[in-house]
């Protein structure tokens, strides 16, 4: 971690606030083609949230040319969050990372549908309250008379309900007031607030901005079958077109296992194609997030995801009242197209 945090120190804070517009295209979609013909097939993908290092792998299997090796003209666009499910689901984007309990959430509450998940990004989330020392807080117990921020459609806030009756902590004694997810740190930074929604993999960053040592409280230390991303395509077309799905999916991950095991060259990657990149900030993200994706523990393949596990989630979120209604798996996932373990 030392390590980690002296790479990003000099440039935390522009890290921090770094989210690029991705340029539109009006181009129309062509049809599903087997990889090698004359022409690419345009495809249109967002982030999970802006484009932070954890989000580089999609800009390596663009710059390696794992997309143009199976036959996609790719354009990447900076994501807002679980949101971005709306945009797949209604066609405004073909493919994105969304954390699959999110997803499960706003599918289930009926604020999206349309949209089914493909394969697993990160094999445990890393949703999380992040505090830092001095604010009193090392147990989730702790959370309880504190004030913290986060965006109000983000995962570790719709899930927090969840994690604080597992935890044995009284959601009604926290505070949480609303912050822009590109400025949470800085609001952490300022005092006030005592801890902030984020990705574990935001350590470094956070070490940097507030020069205190960060205290993470990860939502996987009380919900561990809990997936993290999860890339989502409409129903449409996983249902017109699973071939293209299956390939983009493979070129995708590609570049996941690219990125992790060339955390500095991806860093690189980003830099070249998002000019207020951080590439150091970058490769710090990727080797934190390494553990989550390989889940090394079990040697479960990367991009695979288990029935039961995901069964599991969906119980554990409708035992605590967090579900309007019941889903199956298969309502969620799309087993066919998901790789194989």
């Amino acid at each position: 971690m030392r390590r980690l945090t002296r790479t990003v120190a000099a440039a935390a804070l522009a890290t921090a606030l770094a989210l690029v517009s991705g340029c539109s295209s009006d181009s129309d979609k062509s049809e599903d083609k087997p990889a090698g013909g004359a022409a690419l097939e345009k495809v249109t993908y967002l982030t999970s949230f802006g484009n932070f290092g954890r989000d580089s792998y999609a800009w390596v299997a663009k710059e390696k040319g794992f997309f143009k090796e199976a036959g996609f003209d790719v354009e990447i666009k900076p994501g807002q969050g679980t949101g971005g499910v709306v945009q797949v689901a209604t066609g405004q984007a073909d493919f994105a990372p969304i954390d699959l309990t999110g997803a499960i959430l706003v599918l289930a509450n009926g604020q999206a549908k349309d949209f089914v998940a493909v394969a697993a990004v990160q094999q445990r989330t890393m949703a999380a309250i992040a505090s830092v020392e001095g604010k009193n807080i090392a147990t989730p117990k702790d959370l309880e008379g504190k004030k913290l921020a986060d965006s109000p459609a983000s995962v570790v806030r719709m899930l927090f309900p969840t994690y604080a009756k597992l935890a044995g902590v009284d959601a009604s004694k926290v505070t949480w007031v609303n912050g822009e997810p590109q400025t949470l740190i800085g609001t952490l930074a300022s005092g006030s607030v005592d801890g902030i929604g984020q990705f574990v993999v935001g350590q470094p960053t956070i070490a940097a901005v507030t020069k205190k040592k960060p205290v993470m409280l990860p939502y996987s230390n009380v919900m561990q079958d809990l997936y993290g991303n999860v890339l989502v395509t409409s129903t449409k077309i996983a249902k017109e077109k699973p071939e293209m799905v299956k390939r983009f999916t493979a070129a995708l991950l590609k570049g996941l296992e690219y990125a992790l095991a060339n955390p500095d060259e991806a860093g690189t990657i980003l830099k070249k194609n998002v000019p207020t990149a951080v590439p150091e900030a970058a490769s710090a993200e990727l080797q934190l997030m390494a553990a989550y994706v390989r889940s090394s523990n079990t040697g479960t393949a990367i991009g695979t995801v288990d029935s039961a596990r995901v069964a599991k989630t969906i119980a554990l979120l409708q035992g605590a009242g967090a579900l309007k209604q019941n889903l199956t798996p298969e309502e969620i996932i799309d087993f066919n197209l998901v790789p194989k373990a």
